[in-house]
């Protein structure tokens, strides 16, 4: 008897749009889904930009991410946002490079 194990095509969601430092638009291809960035929360105006400009450089639109779903803040989903192959996570880009006001546990 031959058995045949045929790979489970999965899709994962996707970068639409980084609209500032601590909320993004993601998607896959049915929905899209608004997400704060888990425990980010930039020093100033000058650092928003810095920040910005980090994330749409390391998280280009299109790029596929991983959630870590953390909670709910005013009924938009609190989350980690990870790359694809887990070496990045948004707030831990902003806290390696001291825009973060505070930094989290979890």
């Amino acid at each position: 008897m031959l058995i045949a194990f045929y790979p489970i095509s999965t899709n994962s969601a996707e970068i639409l749009q980084i609209n500032n430092s601590n909320s993004i638009l993601v998607g896959d291809q049915n929905r899209d889904l608004p997400i704060k960035l888990f425990c980010v929360e930039i020093n100033d105006v000058e650092d928003e930009e810095i920040a910005m400009s980090l994330l749409r450089r390391e998280f280009p639109r299109g790029s596929k991410v991983k959630i870590k779903p953390m909670g709910f803040e005013e009924n938009i989903l609190v989350a980690r946002v990870f790359d694809i192959s887990e070496t990045k996570e948004m707030s831990e880009l902003l806290n390696a490079k001291e825009l973060n006001k505070e930094t989290c546990s979890n």
